[in-house]
């Protein structure tokens, strides 16, 4: 166990370069902190140019023949590098699956108020699973079920699209409905006699 740990730290390790001190090879090629490469220098005159200009020797590719170094604030570059994983992991948008469960003998308002749950949930971004609940004989009338899978999907046709189509499992019935691209939305937006409906 303890081998495991030391041979993961020094797996993690070996990702970072070598900076300064620990850069092992006796030449490399220098790139300044603007960028522009310098030519092949001794590493200890490398590293001495670095020290005057008060900024680390960092070796960026040790697979290279010499081994390229440059001259940079290693502390801000992580610093900024922490940064923008943050914003690239805010940016992911995240996709949830909702769930709304209607039964075939469904009356009006519960199912134009379960109609505007899942307009939330899509104006959310999320895709929603419909579920219409069976019991006893009414599993003898799965139309009534397709019936209102059929009735909302058309109520919706502006802001979803059917992702799969209904399909009996056991005394359920289920459809899954996803938000439409952003394209689409844009197109419904410009109009707004669309939105009223």
């Amino acid at each position: 166990m303890h081998n495991l740990c030391e041979r993961e730290v020094g797996a993690i390790a070996a990702q970072e370069p070598r900076l300064n001190d620990q850069i092992s090879a006796r030449e490399c090629r220098l790139i300044d902190f603007e960028g522009n490469q310098m030519g092949v220098f001794p590493v200890r005159e490398a590293q001495r140019i670095a020290d005057d200009a008060g900024f680390d020797l960092v070796e960026i590719a040790p697979n290279a023949e010499p081994p390229v170094c440059r001259i940079m604030d290693y502390g801000k570059f992580k610093y900024d590098q922490a940064i923008k994983a943050k914003q690239a992991r805010k940016n992911q948008s995240k996709i949830e699956i909702k769930e709304m469960k209607f039964r075939p003998k469904i009356d009006v308002g519960d199912y134009t108020t379960k109609k505007k749950h899942v307009l939330r949930f899509l104006d959310a971004g999320n895709k929603v699973k419909i579920t219409i609940m069976f019991r006893g004989r009414e599993m003898a009338h799965p139309d009534l079920g397709l019936s209102i899978l059929e009735r909302l999907a058309d109520d919706l046709k502006d802001v979803a699209v059917i992702e799969n189509q209904p399909k009996m499992e056991g005394r359920n019935m289920h459809m899954l409905i996803a938000p439409l691209p952003a394209s689409a939305k844009k197109a419904k937006a410009a109009d707004p006699a669309a939105e009223e409906k």
